[in-house]
């Protein structure tokens, strides 16, 4: 196992980028960031944690680095925001070989350097599992930040890239087969869509956006929760990934692709920073229930000879069964 100074140091005298908000980073028992006047300090945090997130027969140690920045910047990306430098404290097993540390830690600063992210300070500790907990900051001009509660009825509903792609490699592992982890493979190595959250937020276009972290099923319900919508998706529309299927695209989650909203007498592009953009639908009012007083923010889907079924909510949920036909690392942990 790599000593605890030791590993400090590696990742002080690293090459990691530099960011100019960064006033003081590691070195002091504090960083000093200082935004651009006019600005908004964005903050957001995410764990990852082994035998949940990722397997270490699985994922290559440079894989889980750049998942574990991956994730964070994805949620920058879904509110528009230009990332500043990020935290990481590290939980690691005394036996854990002293390369693996080193792995993680270049995977994760490749993804820093073309964000132009730095790493500004963290933490260590034992543990008897691994633990990696990111935090990342960005700045977004004041009151610009994209937010889940600004969509309109008759709004319409976009997403980019394609969906599945993440949860198809996943089960594939599950079945026992050998899966390469190729750079270009959206589940080993994701790439959050920070460019594209940016130049939406810039031109004004979306009125409501989150990241694609639990599934398309599940992150449009909190658009809709949060907007106080209802909404119709078309199945023909969804960009299915290679390989995956309609239910993995609509459930499976990690695909990290932008869910976004903007009004129908707008025109959005069909690529944006070299990504696909895909009209999936559009929202409504919030239906309300027969013989009730309250109003619920239900999502429907039209299938073959428009066929109009609900939408359950079946991706990734903390603290909950794992739905049946979803796949994820915490119903089998090793």
């Amino acid at each position: 196992m790599l000593a605890e100074r030791a590993f400090i140091d590696t990742i002080r005298k690293s090459h990691g980028s530099r960011n100019p908000a960064v006033v003081r980073g590691i070195g002091d028992d504090c960083a000093i960031l200082r935004p651009r006047p006019g600005y908004d300090l964005m903050v957001t945090t995410d764990l990852c944690l082994e035998n949940v997130h990722f397997r270490r027969k699985w994922h290559p140690a440079a894989s889980v680095g750049h998942h574990c920045l991956a994730r964070g910047l994805s949620d920058i990306a879904a509110m528009g925001g230009e990332p500043l430098a990020c935290f990481l404290s590290l939980g690691l097993p005394s036996d854990l070989p002293a390369s693996w540390p080193r792995q993680f830690l270049q995977g994760l600063e490749a993804l820093a350097r073309s964000f132009k992210v730095q790493l500004a300070g963290g933490d260590t500790s034992a543990a008897s599992l691994i633990t990696a907990d990111i935090v990342v900051l960005a700045q977004a001009p004041s009151g610009k930040a994209l937010l889940r509660s600004g969509a309109q009825p008759g709004d319409s509903i976009f997403v980019t890239g394609n969906l599945g792609a993440s949860a198809e490699v996943l089960d594939r592992l599950y079945r026992g087969r050998h899966v390469r982890p190729s750079r270009r493979s959206r589940h080993f190595y994701p790439e959050p869509r920070v460019r594209v959250g940016r130049w939406l937020r810039e031109r004004g276009l979306t009125t409501a956006m989150i990241d694609l972290s639990d599934g398309l099923s599940v992150d449009l319900a909190h658009i809709c929760a949060e907007s106080r919508l209802s909404a119709t998706i078309r199945e023909s529309d969804i960009p299915i990934a290679p390989h995956a299927n309609l239910n993995l695209a609509l459930h499976g989650g990690e695909d990290y692709e932008l869910l976004f909203t903007a009004s129908p007498g707008l025109k959005v592009p069909g690529r944006i920073a070299g990504v696909p953009i895909t009209r999936i639908g559009r929202t409504h009012p919030e239906s309300k229930s027969r013989n009730s007083k309250h109003y619920s923010s239900a999502i429907t889907i039209l299938g073959e000879n428009e066929q109009e079924r609900p939408l359950p909510a079946l991706g990734w949920q903390h603290f909950s069964k794992p739905q049946k036909g979803i796949r994820n690392l915490s119903q089998s942990r090793s």
